[in-house]
This record gives C-alpha cells, sequence and structure tokens, in this order.
C-alpha cells in the first residue's frame, strides 16, 4: 500500500510538470506574437522549445516506465495482500457460519423445549376447559333434561284435564240436550222458570221480604210475591216461557210466511201473558198497582225488546213490567235497598239515643282530656322550676368548692396539712 501511495505521487508530479510546461510553451507563443521579435529568435525558441519537449518527453517517458515497473509490483503485492485477506475473511465467514450454526440449533433445541412446555401447559388449559364447558352442558342437558320433563309432565297434565274437560262438554252437551227435551213440554218449561225464579229472588232478598207460592183473595197463586213496605205493598211475579213460536219464528228453515205467522203468534202469546198476569195479580187493596212478568231467557226477553215495542208498550199500559234474569236483579237490588233503608228509619230512635250517650261520653272524654293536659302543663313547669332549682344549686357548689380552694392556697402548708390530717381521722 505504501509502493502505490508513492507511484501515485510521482504520477500526480510527472503530470503538474507536463502541465506546466504547456503553461510556459503557451506563454512563450504568447509572449512571441505579442513582442513580434524575429524569425529567427522565434526558429531559435522553437528548437530550444522541442528540445526541451523532447527532453520532457524522455523523461516522462522513463519516468512512466519507472511508474509502471512500481505499479506492476505494487500491483502484484497488493493482489497478494488481497488474496490473503480475502482468505482470512473466508475463515472468519466459515467459523462464524458455525458459530451461527450451533447457535441456531441450541436456539432451535430451546424453542423446542419452550415450545414442548407451552403446548403441554396449553393441553392443560384446554383440557381444564374442556371439562369446564362439559360440566356446563351437562349442567344445561340435565336443566333441558328436567325442563323438559316437566313440560312434559304439564303436558300430560293439561291434556289429562282437556280430556276431563272434554267428558264434561260431552256431558254438558247431553244435558243441553235434556234441557231442550226438557223445555219442549210447557210444565217443564214453567217449572223452570219458577226454579230460576226462586234461585234469584233467595240470593238477593231476605227471606222475610218474600214468600213463593202466594194464594191471594181471589183465589190465584203466585209464583212469588215480593213483601215491600208501604205505600208499595205486595208485589206480584210471575214466571212466563213464550217458547214455541220463537223457536219457530228463529227456525232457518222456515220460509217467510211461516216466520211471519210465527211472529205474529209469538206478539199473541205474550200479550195474553200479561193480559194474564195483569187481571189475577193486580188487585186493588191487597196487592200493588202494579206486577211483575219474569222471563227465564235473556234471548226470548231481547226479542222482545228490541223487535216488538208495541208489546212491551202495552204490558206498560197493563201496568206489568216484563224483566229477564239480569234486570230481576236490579229490580230485586232496588228491593233490598228499599228495605235497608226501611229498617234504617224504624231503627233512627236508636240511633239517635246511641249518638246522645255517645255525645256524653265525648264531652267526658273532652273535660279528662283538658284536665289532662292542665296537669302536664303544670308538671312541665314543675319541671323547669326543679331545674332552675338545680341550677342555682350546681353555681353554690362551684363557688364553695372555688372558695376552698382559695382557702387552701392562703393557708400555710402546717394549717393545710393538720386539716387534711383532721378529715382523714374523720
Amino acid at each position: 500500500m505504501g509502493n502505490l501511495g508513492t507511484a501515485l505521487d510521482i504520477l500526480i508530479a510527472l503530470g503538474l510538470l507536463a502541465l506546466l510546461g504547456l503553461v510556459v510553451a503557451l506563454y512563450l507563443k504568447l509572449t512571441g506574437l505579442e513582442r513580434a521579435q524575429s524569425a529567427q529568435q522565434g526558429e531559435i525558441l522553437e528548437e530550444k522549445h522541442r528540445a526541451m519537449l523532447r527532453d520532457l518527453h524522455e523523461g516522462l517517458a522513463k519516468q512512466s516506465d519507472r511508474v509502471g515497473s512500481v505499479l506492476g509490483e505494487s500491483s502484484e503485492r497488493l493482489r497478494a495482500r488481497v488474496a490473503e485477506e480475502l482468505t482470512q475473511t473466508r475463515e472468519s465467514v466459515h467459523a462464524l457460519q458455525l458459530a451461527l450454526s450451533r447457535s441456531l440449533s441450541e436456539s432451535r433445541e430451546a424453542m423446542l423445549g419452550r415450545l414442548a412446555d407451552t403446548t403441554q401447559a396449553l393441553t392443560g388449559k384446554i383440557d381444564e376447559r374442556l371439562e369446564q364447558i362439559s360440566g356446563k352442558v351437562n349442567e344445561r342437558l340435565d336443566e333441558g333434561f328436567r325442563k323438559t320433563n316437566e313440560t312434559f309432565v304439564s303436558v300430560m297434565a293439561r291434556l289429562a284435564t282437556i280430556d276431563e274437560a272434554q267428558k264434561k262438554i260431552e256431558t254438558l252437551t247431553g244435558s243441553v240436550v235434556s234441557l231442550q227435551e226438557l223445555l219442549g213440554d210447557k210444565r217443564s218449561r214453567g217449572a223452570f222458570g219458577e226454579v230460576q225464579l226462586e234461585a234469584l229472588v233467595r240470593n238477593v232478598l231476605p227471606p222475610a221480604a218474600f214468600e213463593m207460592q202466594y194464594t191471594l183473595s181471589n183465589g190465584m197463586r203466585a209464583d212469588c210475591v215480593l213483601k215491600l213496605p208501604d205505600p208499595t205493598g205486595l208485589v206480584c211475579v210471575d214466571s212466563k216461557f213464550p217458547l214455541e213460536n220463537y223457536h219457530r219464528m228463529l227456525a232457518p228453515d222456515t220460509n217467510d210466511v211461516d216466520r211471519a205467522l210465527a211472529q205474529r203468534q209469538f206478539r199473541a202469546d205474550v200479550r195474553k201473558h200479561v193480559d194474564d198476569i195483569s187481571s189475577k195479580y193486580i188487585l186493588a187493596n191487597e196487592t200493588s198497582d202494579g206486577a211483575v212478568m219474569f222471563v227465564p231467557a235473556e234471548a226470548v226477553f231481547a226479542e222482545i225488546h228490541a223487535y216488538h215495542a208495541e208489546v212491551v208498550d202495552y204490558a206498560n199500559g197493563k201496568r206489568v213490567w216484563i224483566v229477564s234474569p239480569t234486570t230481576l236483579m236490579a229490580v230485586l237490588n232496588t228491593a233490598r235497598a228499599v228495605l235497608k233503608d226501611v229498617e234504617t228509619r224504624k231503627q233512627i230512635h236508636v240511633i239517635r239515643e246511641a249518638l246522645a250517650r255517645l255525645a256524653v261520653e265525648f264531652n267526658r272524654f273532652d273535660d279528662r282530656l283538658k284536665d289532662l293536659a292542665r296537669h302536664i302543663r303544670q308538671a312541665h313547669e314543675d319541671v323547669e322550676k326543679i331545674q332552675v332549682t338545680g341550677g342555682k344549686i350546681t353555681q353554690q357548689f362551684l363557688r364553695i368548692e372555688s372558695a376552698e380552694v382559695d382557702e387552701l392556697e392562703s393557708m400555710s402548708p402546717k394549717v393545710v396539712e393538720l386539716r387534711e390530717e383532721n378529715k382523714g381521722s374523720k
């Protein structure tokens, strides 16, 4: 490397000399032109310049040969040094590869060990988690099976209830059929109406307020008589059930002519019942001036009031009021309210006497309450006086204690000691 630097220095020096020569030549040429010397002097100078250039060229050639030899030797030494350094580099790289290989193998083994430990731990956690999930799944499955069994039992119970209800429906269907057969007979319908009327009256009124199958002075027997206070008096209630023409009037297979005939006959039946009740159960000086016609079926009652208003007007003119089970309940509740009001009026003197006694007791209570308030106020004042006296006593004690302390401080030590001994002996 040192020879190479020397050769480079030589080449730089030769280059500078050549450059210097060229500068000199150019300067002389320019100077020659400017001064316009003679041709002889120019030739002489040119000859000298050529000689100088030849000498410079020969020097440069020798220097070039010398530099070439130096460069060859330097390149050989540089090639050898580079080869040696490449060999050392290859050996270092090989050693580094071996070290890296050993390090990678060790790292691989360590990684494999860690991976095995991590895999084992992860497998344990996964197994534990799977066991937890399995337990929860089993619990939910058990709960689902339990709920399913409960639902199944509930469904079975409901099916049993439905079966029982179906049996009851079948029984009720048979009862309805029997009821239809029963209502087909006029006497049976009358008995059905009387039983329903009695049940309604007994559920609302007290026993003394009505009588079933009551016989009037004219020998007629009413299904029920309501015993209301004066001026109403006895109100007769009779059950009527016009059903044959009602069924024919509403039968789906009945033509218009037969339906119109059945409607006229139905109105005639209701009018006849109204006339019978008006003539039999409204008696002067014995019953009230009106009577009640009880229709046991809400549908028949609705038909009369909805489509046969003239029949209702006719009944009202005869002082006969047509009622159904629902409207009869309203009439009976009104009658019960009237009876209750009458009983309350009968007992009004008893209530007044009780209120008078209660007023006397209340006045006595008021006087005693005033006395108690006066005693409490007096006790409160006494307590306040006692508190004032106690405060004064406390202040006296404080003064006495402070006076004893001052006296002890003013006495000589011997006197204090004697007093203490006297206190101790006491």
